[in-house]
């Protein structure tokens, strides 16, 4: 399982030595098709079976992997040194959390649940079905694991991060909803999603024709992320950030094309159409577009498409590495034009190529292409 990791730069760090040592099946690339389709073997440590997913854009500063709990049973009570965050694929149960020694609290969940296990606090994840559960989740554990490099000290530290989590009751209940800093649109402050595929999403326009964009923070983390959803027969602008963020497909089908951007606003017209990574999608997919690439979404299918991204930065939480490609005086850099500074290709500006394969990969799906006009072509 190592040989993938080692052939990426030559020898181990220490996440991917602990990935190895868990000794349960680590895929890697650019996306996976569908993780709920990935082998997952027995756990020992976990007490289900998993899988680690390790995509290139994911760079060691985030880390996943598929859990499966057994029919009704749960898994080994954990705690860890990094931040977590989980989204429920399929089936019904409820989570513990809790201090060594104070009281616990408990809340269900079922399939689209989103939530976090606050850092380091002990916590416990039961299947109430006699089904497999089954859960994706991502870590800052590669950052924590690779720095730290004690593993006794990652998984047995006894601080207890009040500031994060002081075990008041309804912790786990869903939050309101505010405007976001810095013309971020909708902020939802929760610490529980209840169903991620049917939650609202607040409109969005500034990153493309009909996309809505809905942030969220967890848990004091400063992992954080947003679900977005756009129509049929419309597609995202193309932009760029920091590595480490993972995109999971929802609903529709489509493809995300992805491109390093020393190529510029245009790969196909300048010689590099050939090298464009084009990564198809459908319900279970995942995708994480590397640190500096352009990356643009599709919608080929016949519903409104909707993903859940897991990233590094929250409203509340800024971490530098990640904004630092798309730091702008007037907005996060990701929703302002290239020409004005931030790293964003409106329509106008992008390869022609591009909107030629979209309008033939929808007709060829029996679909019409809704996506505005473009003046100049």
């Amino acid at each position: 399982m190592a040989e993938g990791l080692i052939k990426s730069h030559g020898r181990l760090t220490p996440y991917e030595q602990w990935m190895v040592d868990e000794e349960i099946p680590i895929v890697e690339g650019h996306g996976i098709e569908d993780v709920r389709e990935l082998p997952r073997e027995s756990w020992k440590r976990v007490g289900g079976r998993g899988t680690f997913i390790h995509l290139q854009g994911m760079e060691g500063y985030t880390g996943m992997y598929v859990a499966e709990i057994p029919p009704g049973k749960a898994l080994e009570p954990e705690k860890h040194l990094y931040e977590e965050m989980i989204c429920i694929l399929q089936g019904r149960g409820s989570t513990e959390v809790w201090w060594e020694g104070e009281k616990s609290q408990q809340f269900e969940w079922e399939k689209g649940s989103v939530f976090s296990p606050p850092l380091n606090s002990w916590h416990k994840l039961y299947n109430g079905t006699n089904e497999p559960a089954l859960f994706l989740a991502l870590t800052n554990a590669p950052l924590m694991i690779d720095v730290i490099h004690n593993l006794k000290f990652v998984f047995g530290c006894d601080h207890r991060f009040k500031d994060r989590y002081d075990g008041r009751d309804g912790f786990f209940k869903v939050g309101p909803r505010e405007k976001g800093r810095g013309g971020l649109g909708i902020h939802w402050r929760t610490n529980f999603i209840p169903d991620a595929w049917g939650a609202n999403v607040d409109a969005r326009e500034a990153k493309g024709a009909g996309v809505s964009i809905t942030s969220f923070g967890m848990a004091g983390n400063a992992l954080g992320g947003h679900m977005a959803e756009w129509p049929v027969g419309r597609y995202h602008k193309a932009h760029y950030h920091g590595g480490g963020a993972v995109l999971f497909i929802l609903r529709s089908e489509g493809y995300t094309l992805m491109w390093p951007r020393e190529w510029g606003l245009h790969p196909y017209q300048d010689g590099y159409g050939d090298r464009v990574v084009k990564v198809p999608w459908r319900e279970g997919s995942v995708c994480s577009p590397p640190t500096g690439w352009f990356h643009q979404h599709f919608n080929t299918g016949s519903i409104q498409a909707k993903q859940l991204a897991l990233r590094w930065g929250s409203t509340d939480r800024v971490v530098g590495f990640h904004s630092v490609l798309t730091r702008h005086e007037k907005d996060y850099g990701g929703y302002v034009s290239v020409k004005e500074g931030g790293t964003m290709i409106e329509y106008e500006d992008e390869d022609p190529q591009i909107r030629r394969d979209y309008e033939a990969a929808v007709r060829r799906n029996g679909i019409a292409c809704s996506m505005p006009a473009i003046n100049s072509r």
